[in-house]
């Protein structure tokens, strides 16, 4: 039996709620937010490496409990097979290895360190400029989680002990990926042109079947295809920027659900 560990309690709209640690791979601790009552809707906010303290969980409880929006992914039955980020994939293979990615612009991004004391973090190179980039943001750029987050959790583990580079920031970025109810869009933007394109739906129908639906001066009803749009990323959210290549986990559900007739799980990035 995993072994459980209660860290608080709250009052949520949906009846009390608890904040417990739960046995993981490796050693490491899921730090969850789940209905107290039967353990439903549970949510991952961290998932702590085998040599942290319990203390960690304690100031994610704080933060989490501070936060009136407490947002959190759903968590998914692999969150017990993974390793937290800093922990090695593999004993017999130890070793960082970095390697530089490329988006569609062909705009180049890699792990470096810079400054005193150096920090390793994503850097993106256009041209002749250099950017340094959190890891959310190389994850949007190249509209997918790996290789950035495996790369990233080689990196933290193989300088994790190195008081010469500091990995901090960047295990603080993989972990509020991790446990961000703010997912990639992609796979869900693919559903959609797809089930218009091949299958005769129409924007307008996928949205008024997710609710969401205008009327013209004469009371006719239409979906709001630009909600859908910009959810999915084939809009932009304000003039002169760029197509979001994120949703909420809640909206992606919706559209998959109400709005296409498939399972959210089909259109989730791992």
């Amino acid at each position: 039996m995993p072994t459980i560990t209660a860290c608080d309690r709250y009052l949520a709209d949906d009846g009390p709620r608890e904040l417990v640690l739960l046995d993981g791979a490796a050693g490491s601790r899921l730090l969850i937010d789940r209905r107290e009552f039967d353990g439903g809707d549970a949510r991952l906010l961290a998932h702590l490496a085998a040599d942290e303290p319990e203390a960690n969980a304690r100031v994610v409880c704080s933060e989490f409990l501070a936060d009136r929006w407490r947002g959190a992914r759903r968590l998914r039955s692999s969150d017990f097979r993974t390793r937290p980020e800093g922990c090695r994939e593999s004993l017999d293979d130890p070793f960082y290895r970095p390697a530089v990615l490329s988006d569609a612009a062909g705009r180049r991004y890699f792990l470096r360190a810079d400054g005193r004391p150096a920090e390793l973090r994503w850097y993106r190179r256009s041209g002749g400029t250099l950017c340094c980039l959190s890891v959310r943001e190389v994850i949007g750029a190249l509209e997918a989680y790996d290789p950035v987050c495996s790369i990233s959790r080689a990196a933290v583990a193989r300088f994790r002990a190195d008081r010469n580079v500091s990995v901090a920031t960047l295990a603080v970025e993989l972990r509020r990926v991790e446990s961000s109810p703010i997912v990639l869009n992609r796979r869900l933007r693919e559903a959609v042109l797809e089930a218009v394109g091949e299958h005769g739906m129409s924007l307008s129908a996928i949205a008024m079947a997710c609710g969401r639906i205008k009327h013209d001066n004469r009371g006719n009803g239409s979906g709001e295809t630009s909600w859908l749009a910009r959810r999915v990323g084939l809009l932009p959210s304000s003039r002169g920027a760029t197509p979001n290549p994120w949703v909420h986990s809640a909206t992606l559900a919706l559209i998959a659900r109400d709005g296409l007739g498939i399972a959210p799980r089909e259109v989730e990035l791992p």
